[in-house]
């Protein structure tokens, strides 16, 4: 067996400087070093969890994620429309339940069958983790530089009492104190939206700092921002739809620079509990703005569910550091100003109308090279 805090030092020894997850039994041992971390989330989902992966290494560094195999369908989205598109690799460690000829639990026999399969369907290159703990430190340095080769994800499977840790019971981590309430509660009343998302981006562009990591959600938003100012501190979310926090989180905690989130509310609702992540990681220099036309445009203009949520007081409740309610181009600035004068993370929703630009093109540069230049402007030593 491989004891889990000296796994983790070697892991560490060999760049990997970043880590988020989803706990798996399985794992249990690395997961009790892992809550001591500064540098780990644990993740609402598993997606969310490659998703932050991906913003700290847009941002510089060489990350690591844990899961339990129940959750290997959650990747699938991010893996093959953030990862592959966008070229981000990083090492994925996955508890096998359910492994053939291994008794389990019967929730786990269908996906314990076909995890290989999986992974070999979304062309991951995979190992099953050595028990050796030399031969494992091995296995892991070929890893690290298949993944930099590929710019893609490399998985071991670890199956069951491949970890354990020296120390008896459960090592827990202080974690720091629990959030002492919302610091700011400005918050304005909600009239009748009066921008359409193109001005309502014009209006954050001009008032971003120049210093200011941008990150757009999938669809018009990201193709209309484009339209508006191309530069290499954008990320335009060509796919991957609802993860665009969760990319933005992994930059803003990873990256001294404000960093600016441009959610949909189509895109916010589907990963919702990344709020709750954001609200306990508590990055001071996230803005998280997102623009409320109560439909699904990008795909016709199907009716959302937004219309019934209130995304201030759902960021009020997981503890933003400040919650806006905005429907006009004075309140978004003054919601803006606020934000990128005080500490965060910030949550501005903006109410906007429906319609988009006539004639709205595509950006004319791919993801790959999207990519490479937002890692030179957040971390040029690393790109």
């Amino acid at each position: 067996m491989i004891d889990a805090k000296s796994f983790l030092e070697r892991i560490k020894a060999e760049g990997i400087e970043f880590f988020s997850g989803v706990p798996c039994s399985l794992l249990g041992p690395l997961f009790a070093e892992l809550q001591a971390e500064k540098e780990y989330v644990s993740a609402s989902i598993e997606g969310e969890a490659l998703a932050v992966a991906a913003g700290a290494w847009l941002s510089g560094k060489e990350t690591a994620v844990f899961l339990q195999n129940s959750g290997l369908g959650n990747l699938v989205n991010v893996l093959s429309s953030l990862n592959r598109p966008f070229g981000i690799p990083s090492l994925l460690f996955i508890g096998w339940r359910g492994q053939p000829g291994v008794k389990d639990e019967p929730q786990h026999e269908a996906m314990g069958q076909i995890t290989t399969e999986m992974l070999d369907l979304l062309s991951v290159p995979w190992k099953l983790l050595s028990t050796d703990q030399e031969e494992a430190v091995t296995q892991i340095k070929q890893a690290i530089e298949q993944m930099r080769e590929t710019n893609y994800p490399v998985a071991f499977l670890a199956a069951s009492d491949t970890f354990h840790s020296k120390e008896n019971g459960v090592s827990r981590a202080d974690g720091g104190a629990a959030p002492s309430g919302t610091k700011n509660t400005e918050c304005m009343e909600v009239a009748e939206p009066c921008l359409a998302r193109y001005e309502a981006l014009e209006t954050l562009a001009s008032a971003c700092p120049s210093a200011a990591a941008l990150i757009a959600t999938t669809g018009k938003c990201g193709r209309e921002l484009y339209s508006i100012i191309d530069q290499p501190q954008n990320l335009y979310m060509v796919g991957a739809m609802g993860s665009a926090s969760a990319v933005g989180l992994g930059v803003a905690l990873t990256s001294d620079l404000p960093t600016v989130v441009v959610d949909g509310d189509g895109a916010a609702l589907m990963r919702l509990g990344t709020m709750a992540v954001v609200g306990e990681q508590a990055p001071e220099n996230l803005v998280h703005v997102i623009l409320d036309n109560g439909c699904h445009e990008s795909t016709g203009g199907q009716r959302g569910a937004a219309p019934n949520v209130d995304f201030a007081g759902i960021a009020e409740a997981c503890g933003y550091g400040s919650f806006h309610r905005c429907a006009s181009e004075q309140s978004f600035r003054d919601a803006l100003a606020h934000s990128f004068r005080d500490t965060g993370p910030h949550l501005i929703h903006l109410r906007i109308k429906v319609g988009s630009k006539v004639n709205l093109g595509r950006p004319d540069i791919g993801p790959f090279d999207v990519a490479r230049r937002f890692r030179e402007f957040l971390a040029p030593a690393s790109a």
